[in-house]
């Protein structure tokens, strides 16, 4: 599911995504509002048009409470997983290697990140 919806997903809905998958919960779009417009300036009329395509793309439940509520159908784990596999095929030709060696030389990584890093390769052995 994921794979098909993921891509779907726009930079702008991505920050709506992120407003629930943060809160844990279904939320009315009056909290997603406050939120987006807090953080990110954005009016009521731009929230509701990106609450309303991720509910045609599939990736947003909406539930009738009263008032609209809003929830994930994806979590942020499997968005990001997503992601970081798109990123590696896309930009480095499918080699996580590469992906690494650039944040190597790009400094992108700090000497804590590479020892836990290192910790983590461990434990895959």
């Amino acid at each position: 599911m994921v794979k098909d919806l993921a891509p779907k997903i726009s930079d702008s809905e991505l920050e709506v995504m992120r407003v629930l998958w943060r809160a844990g919960d279904a939320l009315p779009v009056t909290e997603i509002r406050e939120t987006l417009q807090k953080s990110r300036g954005w009016e009521a009329t731009t929230v509701k048009t990106l609450i309303s395509r991720l509910v045609t793309k599939g990736v947003l439940r909406q539930e009738k409470r009263g008032v609209f509520y809003y929830s994930p159908l994806i979590s942020e784990a499997e968005y990001n997983d997503w992601a970081t596999h798109d990123l590696i095929s896309r930009v480095y030709h499918g080699s996580a290697r590469d992906l690494v060696a650039a944040l190597v030389r790009s400094d992108g990584l700090t000497q804590d990140d590479i020892d836990e890093l290192r910790d983590l390769f461990k434990l895959e052995d």
